[in-house]
């Protein structure tokens, strides 16, 4: 049955009609349009799903889209502001932080949750708490540099 609701995702209100069984990445993908966030594994392994909700890394494809009612969401297409690259989306361009590309969006939402957490973390904390986004390309090096080098941006713009 059917349920209509709610969700705040990159600021704005949508209302959407959803399954129980419904994931916030499939909603996001499928319902809203936002590909952004990528399908990988649907099984919580890859990371490519990562979100924010309510400024922490969730992976979408294990959160009911019910669950995310009256929380914040953050997707990539989020981190734009005023058509304007996010710090974090500049730093992983401009040290080759990305490949293929069909990682990135969820190694950057991850990293951002690292950064509103700490705004100058170890490459050894980087590292640990991005463990579960997988790379194919094996591009780690680089995405490692890319969070370092957006950790020296000043301010909390990011």
């Amino acid at each position: 049955m059917k349920k209509a609701i709610a969700l705040n995702i990159n600021g704005d209100s949508y209302d959407v009609l959803v399954n129980p069984n419904n994931t916030l990445l499939e909603v996001l993908r499928d319902k809203l349009g936002l590909i952004g966030t990528k399908r990988g594994c649907d099984l919580g392994a890859c990371g490519a799903c990562t979100v924010l909700v309510n400024g922490e890394a969730f992976l979408s494809c294990l959160m009911l889209a019910l669950d995310a009612v009256g929380k914040e969401i953050v997707t990539i297409e989020g981190l734009v502001h005023d058509g304007e690259l996010d710090p974090l989306q500049k730093a992983f361009m401009e040290n080759g932080g990305l490949q293929c590309g069909f990682c990135t969006p969820g190694m950057i939402v991850s990293a951002k949750a690292i950064l509103n957490e700490d705004d100058h973390p170890t490459e050894s904390v980087i590292r640990k708490k991005m463990a579960g986004n997988l790379c194919r390309c094996t591009g780690y090096k680089k995405i490692v540099e890319s969070v370092l080098s957006a950790s020296q941006t000043a301010g909390k713009e990011r």
